[in-house]
């Protein structure tokens, strides 16, 4: 099956960086790409507060900008589709997802210096309720080249892929790509802890028919410093967290782990959506769950 992910475009070195990674990815996948432009994201349409010559001046300029995108796509090896909406508004988000059927949402770092959210922020708090994929990017990953080695950080606790989640298998099975599975314990080591985070992963269907991932553990009392350092240990290029329904990406952009971990990597990060596991639950972990 043929993935699509859409990337969030813009004209800053951010954003324009983000774009050519996406679509390296998209190239190394074999899938579809669309460029979206947004200005906002939004829960309610501000135009119904604004006079009609507002939305008509909005609508010009997102003509201009569709000329340059397309300026942009045509750069790009992977010929994307072209999508300009001044405000992503929930019925927007819920179009795009209808006809295009997105695998992945990939965004851009937030910048952690700006005062106030920034557009990506918005939009992924926007899209959490329908549950997607999101792949975060930093500047400092090379966008010329796919994912070589892939950190999944689990804890015991046992998951299933979400509906959505499961055609990212394409992603792992990449050639050449290396598998690793971190457990991050705040507690004493134990080995046990290590090896029930790896049979979890392995009974989701995340790396079925793949070889068998590398098992590591760390020790650390702060998750995403632990996990950070997972990276660095590792020399990762790419991570991958898991959030479970019950929290998805309820504190994505505050202070939740993930939200350090989307700010502060120095690699992508692919928030995962996944749901409670099939397989009997062990007993209590000592570590903290990757995405609370």
């Amino acid at each position: 099956m043929s993935l699509t992910l859409i990337v969030f475009a813009g004209f800053y070195p951010t954003a324009r960086h983000t774009v050519h990674y996406a679509s390296s990815l998209t190239h190394a996948l074999h899938g579809k790409l669309v460029l979206l432009h947004v200005k906002r994201a939004s829960l309610f349409d501000p135009y119904e507060l604004m006079a009609e010559s507002f939305r008509q001046e909005e609508l010009g300029r997102e003509t201009e900008t569709a000329s340059a995108l397309y300026r942009m796509a045509g750069e790009l090896p992977t010929q994307p589709t072209v999508e300009v909406a001044t405000d992503l508004l929930p019925v927007m988000a819920q179009d795009l997802a209808t006809r295009h059927r997105p695998a992945l949402f990939v965004l851009s770092q937030p910048d952690r210096t700006r005062a106030g959210n920034s557009v990506a922020h918005d939009c992924a708090e926007l899209l959490r309720a329908g549950h997607f994929p999101l792949l975060v990017v930093p500047p400092t990953a090379p966008a010329d080249q796919p994912p070589r080695r892939i950190v999944i950080a689990a804890d015991r606790e046992p998951f299933a892929l979400a509906s959505n989640a499961h055609a990212l298998h394409q992603l792992l099975a990449l050639p050449g790509a290396e598998l690793i599975v971190a457990h991050i314990s705040s507690g004493v080591e134990d080995d046990e802890d290590c090896s029930s985070a790896l049979r979890a992963v392995q009974l989701s269907g995340l790396i079925k028919g793949l070889a068998m991932p590398e098992l590591r553990g760390y020790e650390h009392d702060n998750y995403a410093k632990g996990l950070l350092a997972a990276v660095q240990d590792t020399q990762a290029d790419l991570v991958i967290v898991l959030a479970r329904e019950r929290s998805y990406l309820s504190e994505l952009f505050h202070q939740s782990v993930t939200a350090q971990l989307l700010a502060e990597c120095p690699v992508p990060v692919l928030v995962l959506p996944v749901t409670a596991g099939v397989a009997p639950a062990p007993s209590a972990s000592r570590s903290t769950a990757a995405a609370r």
